[in-house]
C-alpha cells in the first residue's frame, strides 16, 4: 500500500496493553483515513449512547493517506470521539507537525481505550510504544507540558499532543493541543482525553510514506502550490494577513455577529482586523508541515512576549461577540486558552450567553459574588472568566458546562447561540443563508468548516452565489461542500487548500499518491460516506433531527437591524426538506436503507 503504513495502534488505558493491528487497501479506499478511519471504529466498536466520559467511550487520533507527504498542506490529524459537549460525534482537525511525526513512526492512527488509573502519556519512538507516569506534568499549561516532556525523552524532535488544565478539569470544550498553539479544538475533545487520565502522546518517527510514482507526485504537487500561490487569499491574504484578513471582509458583508448576534457588525472590527494586527504586533509568519500558506501568525506583546494567533475566529469570539475591542487584551486571552487548552469559539460562544443572560437580569449579580459583572464590553471578564472555569471555581464550574447548559441553568436557552450545544462561530447566517443550512446540518453542531459555504456566498469560490439565494442549486451546494470537506479531511490536508484547487486537483494528488485510478465522483463518494456514516452514528446517539437540525431562534424570527443584510433571517424551513431529499434521506431526517446499501454502510449501520 502506497501512502499507508497499514498499521493501527491500539492502546487499552485500563489495562495498560498495547496492541498492533493492521488495515488492507480495501478499507484504505473504502474510509480514506482521519474522520472516516474514526467514523468507522466508533460505530464498530462502541456504543453511541455511552456516557462521554465514560471508560467505555473511544478516543482517536488518525492521519490521513497524505499526511506526512509533501501535498501541500499535508500536515493534518483529527481527533475522532463522542462529544461531552454535543453528546453527538466530535472530529476537531489540527495542523502543526504532530500528525506528519505519527505517520514518520509507522502509524496511521491510535485508538485509546478504557482508562488508566494515574496520569499517563504514551511514548512512540517508532515501533517502540509504552505507556509513561504523567504525575509530574499533570496540572501544567500547554507549554510546560511540551517543554518537561521534550527534556524527558531526551529529543528535541518530538512532536507532542497534549492537554491543559481545561481537559483534565473535564472543561465540556476543551481542546487537545499540539506545537504550543495548534488546536483540535472543537467538541470537548480534549475533555475526553483528561477523562482518560490521558496527559499527553509524545512521538519521534524515523520512516517515511511510500508513494506510488514518486516524480509523477512531484510534478503534481508542484503544479497544485503554484495553483495556491497564484490564487488571491491563499497566495495573497492569508499570507499577508493570516485568517484575520476575514475580519473586514465579513464585517462590511454584514455578517459579523456582534454582542451574542444581537448584531451583524461590529463598529471597532477594524481595530482588532489582521491588518491592525500586523501593524502593531506581527513579527513572523509560522506555516504548519508542508504549508505554501502560512497563515499562522507569531505576535510580540509587551506583557507576553512572543504568541501564537490569535486566527479569525478567535479575535472574533474573545472580541466583537462579547463587545470588546482591545486588540492586546484579546491576543493575551487567546495565548490563555492556548496554554489553558480550551477551544477559544466555545469559550467566547459560552461567556457571550453569559452576558446576554446577565444582561437580561436571569443571572443575577449575586450568582456571580464579587466577580467581574457580566456585561459586553467590559474586557474584565476575558481573563478572570478563562482562569476560573478552567479550574472550575466559583461561577467558572458553571461556565465550564458550556453555553447550552448555563442558558438552561438560568432558563434562558434562546439566548444560546449554538447548534446541538455547541456554539456558533463567526458568521452570522442570516447574512448567508446556505452557511445557516450548513450550521443546521453539520453533524458536529455549531460548525463553519464542515461546509464552508462562505466561500461561495461571500467570497465567490468556485464561483458567486447570492448569499439569499435559497434554491436546489443552493442546497445541492451546501451537501458538495460537505462531502468535498469530507473528503479534504480524510486525505490529511487542510481546507484552506480550497482556495485556489478543486475536487479534480485532489483527485490528481491522491491518484499520484496512493496508486489508484479513481474518478472525482469516486472520491466525493467516499466523503458521502463519511458523512452519512457520522449521522448515522449522531442518531444511534439519540439525534432527533425534526427538533436538534435547526437554528436558535434569533436567526431564524429576528430580522438583521442594520447593514447590507437589514431585515433578513435564516429561511431554514424553506431548505432543510430539500436537504433532506437531495441526501436521500426520509423527510424527517434518517438514512434510509436504500441510502445505507448505496453507500456500502450496512457493515456499521
Amino acid at each position: 500500500m502506497f501512502g499507508y503504513h497499514g498499521k493501527i495502534l491500539r492502546v487499552n488505558l485500563t489495562t495498560g496493553k498495547i496492541s498492533e493491528e493492521k488495515f488492507d487497501e480495501k478499507f484504505a479506499q473504502k474510509w480514506l483515513g482521519t474522520r472516516g478511519f474514526g467514523v468507522y471504529f466508533l460505530l464498530k466498536e462502541m456504543d453511541p449512547t455511552v456516557d462521554p466520559f465514560s471508560p467505555e467511550n473511544k478516543l482517536i487520533f488518525a492521519t490521513g493517506p497524505l499526511t506526512g507527504t509533501t501535498a501541500p498542506t499535508g500536515g493534518r490529524y483529527m481527533v475522532i470521539t463522542k462529544s461531552p459537549l454535543t453528546g453527538y460525534i466530535a472530529m476537531a482537525n489540527s495542523g502543526g507537525f504532530f500528525g506528519a511525526e505519527l505517520k514518520f513512526a509507522g502509524w496511521d492512527a491510535i485508538i485509546f481505550e478504557g482508562k488508566a488509573d494515574h496520569p499517563v502519556y504514551l511514548y512512540i519512538n517508532d515501533d517502540q510504544v509504552e505507556l509513561r507516569d504523567a504525575s509530574h506534568v499533570w496540572g501544567k499549561v500547554v507549554s510546560e507540558t511540551e517543554k518537561i516532556l521534550t527534556e524527558e525523552v531526551g529529543d528535541k524532535r518530538v512532536q507532542i499532543a497534549s492537554i491543559g488544565p481545561a481537559g483534565e478539569n473535564l472543561v465540556r470544550f476543551a481542546a487537545v493541543m499540539n506545537n504550543g498553539h495548534r488546536a483540535a479544538g472543537r467538541g470537548g475533545v480534549g475533555a475526553v482525553m483528561g477523562s482518560k487520565n490521558l496527559k499527553a502522546i509524545v512521538v519521534r518517527g524515523h520512516k517515511r510514506v511510500e508513494i506510488a510514482d514518486r516524480q509523477k507526485f512531484t510534478s503534481v504537487v508542484k503544479e497544485k502550490i503554484e495553483k495556491l500561490k497564484k490564487d488571491p487569499v491563499a497566495g495573497g491574504g492569508l499570507p499577508t494577513y493570516g485568517t484575520a484578513v476575514l475580519v473586514n471582509i465579513i464585517n462590511s458583508n454584514g455578517l459579523y455577529p456582534t454582542r451574542n448576534f444581537q448584531d451583524s457588525q461590529f463598529e471597532y472590527a477594524e481595530e482588532q482586523s489582521g491588518e491592525a494586527m500586523r501593524a502593531k504586533y506581527l513579527v513572523r509568519n509560522k506555516p504548519c508541515f508542508a504549508c505554501p500558506i502560512g497563515c499562522g501568525r507569531v505576535n510580540v506583546l509587551p506583557t507576553l512576549g512572543e504568541t501564537e494567533g490569535p486566527e479569525y475566529e478567535s479575535i472574533w469570539a474573545l472580541g466583537a461577540h462579547l463587545g470588546i475591542n482591545d486588540l492586546a487584551s484579546i491576543i493575551e486571552a487567546n495565548h490563555l486558552c492556548d496554554e489553558y487548552g480550551l477551544d477559544t469559539i466555545s469559550t467566547g460562544g459560552t461567556l457571550a450567553t453569559a452576558m446576554e443572560l446577565y444582561e437580561r437580569g436571569l443571572i443575577k449579580p449575586e450568582d456571580i459574588g464579587d466577580a467581574p459583572p457580566l456585561r459586553f464590553g467590559n474586557t474584565e471578564v476575558l481573563h478572570y472568566y478563562i482562569e476560573k472555569l478552567t479550574f472550575r471555581k466559583g461561577f467558572g464550574d458553571i461556565l465550564a458546562e458550556g453555553g447550552y447548559r448555563v442558558a438552561e441553568k438560568f432558563n434562558g436557552v434562546e439566548y444560546f447561540m449554538g447548534v446541538k450545544k455547541q456554539e456558533l462561530p463567526a458568521y452570522d447566517p442570516r447574512g448567508a443563508e446556505g452557511h445557516g443550512l450548513g450550521y443546521a446540518t453539520n453533524n458536529r453542531g455549531g460548525c463553519h468548516i464542515k461546509q464552508y459555504m462562505i466561500s461561495p456566498e461571500i467570497l465567490g469560490y468556485p464561483y458567486k452565489m447570492d448569499p439569499h439565494d435559497i434554491s436546489d442549486e443552493k442546497v445541492k451546494m451546501v451537501i458538495l461542500f460537505q462531502d468535498l470537506t469530507a473528503l479534504i479531511d480524510a486525505a490529511g490536508l487542510c481546507l484552506f487548500t480550497t482556495f485556489g484547487l478543486g475536487a479534480d486537483d485532489y483527485r490528481d494528488m491522491l491518484n499520484a499518491a496512493l496508486g489508484w485510478d479513481f474518478t472525482t465522483e469516486e472520491y466525493l463518494k467516499i466523503g458521502e460516506r463519511i458523512w452519512n456514516a457520522e449521522r448515522l452514528f449522531n442518531l444511534k446517539a439519540g439525534l432527533d433531527p425534526l427538533k436538534e437540525d435547526t437554528l436558535p431562534k434569533r436567526l431564524l424570527e429576528e430580522p438583521v437591524k442594520q447593514g447590507p443584510n437589514k431585515g433578513h433571517v435564516v429561511r431554514l424551513k424553506e431548505m432543510l426538506p430539500r436537504y433532506y431529499a437531495l441526501r436521500g434521506w426520509t423527510e424527517d431526517g434518517k438514512v434510509p436503507e436504500e441510502k445505507i446499501k448505496e453507500l456500502g454502510l450496512e457493515e456499521v449501520a
